[in-house]
């Protein structure tokens, strides 16, 4: 009977793999909110002559203006609350390793 073994080097801990995967979230939602810039921006000019709310190229692009900053500031936000919620962790571990100590 042959026994096996394996080595596993690259795993990573419940946090590690959290904070990759909210940096990963955080990128991707800055990718798409200037997207929805860019986007919003070209409709805008686009059409612009016909400043009405009949002109619905600018609608769309308004849209895309306002929405862009909506998804800029969600994914922001979940940076943040990651980040705190990571420095909380970190403050508890250190309370109560110096409580140990003493």
């Amino acid at each position: 009977m042959a026994t096996k073994t394996a080595t596993v080097s690259n795993v990573k801990s419940d946090a590690e793999a959290t904070a990759a995967n909210v940096k990963r979230l955080v990128t991707l939602m800055t990718i798409f909110a200037w997207t929805a810039l860019t986007v919003g921006v070209l409709l805008c000019l686009i059409n612009i002559s016909h400043f009405s709310d009949k002109n619905t190229t600018l609608m769309v692009g308004i849209g895309c203006l306002v929405g862009s900053v909506f998804i800029y500031v969600i994914g922001t936000a979940i940076s943040l609350v990651h980040a705190r919620i990571h420095q909380a962790m970190e403050d508890q571990q250190n309370d109560d390793q110096s409580n140990h100590i003493l």
